[in-house]
């Protein structure tokens, strides 16, 4: 269900950037938006609370987001917020810059490996990424588990691709037995 929400209202905010053609600026808007709630749990707990009236919370929503933030975004978390799906503003949000960032061409990704990279390897990584994907432009995330032993696992969206030792090992020591 929630997933269906998240889906449901990122469209119609990626719809409303496409039609009013401020995919850059809603993507901004969003990205520091998500950064301003994760930052302040409490103000997200307020606005989730029972107790309080939904004419507060509009009010207190508009408080403080108009003029920071554009109209189109203010409005679109005010009806989040009336249809009382607030609840699931983070997977809306995120569901909406993930889709931006696909429709822009911007690619994300995760690259582990056992050990830090070089940056001349990031770069290389980088290179060989854009080469082999629709992509123009990639935002990469690194991380390092000395569980892989060496070689690499490369996320982008739902696809995997593991050329870790520890992987290669778990499949030999599978076919031998």
């Amino acid at each position: 269900m929630a997933k269906l929400v998240s889906g449901t209202y990122g469209e119609a905010l990626f719809e409303l950037a496409i039609e009013e053609n401020k995919e850059q600026q809603l993507l901004d808007e969003v990205t520091t938006l998500l950064q301003v709630l994760k930052e302040n749990p409490e103000f997200s707990n307020m606005l989730n609370h029972p107790k309080i009236l939904k004419e507060e919370k509009v009010e207190a929503l508009t408080n403080v987001f108009e003029g920071r933030f554009s109209r189109e975004l203010t409005g679109f978390l005010v009806l989040i917020l009336q249809k009382d799906r607030y609840s699931e503003i983070n997977g809306i949000l995120e569901f909406f810059v993930s889709k931006m960032k696909e429709h822009m061409k911007i690619g994300q990704a995760v690259v582990t490996t056992a050990v830090s990279l070089k940056d001349s390897q990031k770069k290389d990584i980088e290179e060989k990424l854009l080469a082999t994907t629709k992509y123009e432009k990639m935002e990469i995330a690194y991380d390092v588990d000395t569980k892989l032993i060496g070689g690499m696992i490369i996320r982008i969206g739902d696809r995997v691709v593991d050329s870790s030792i520890q992987t290669k090992l778990a499949k030999l020591t599978k076919e031998l037995k």
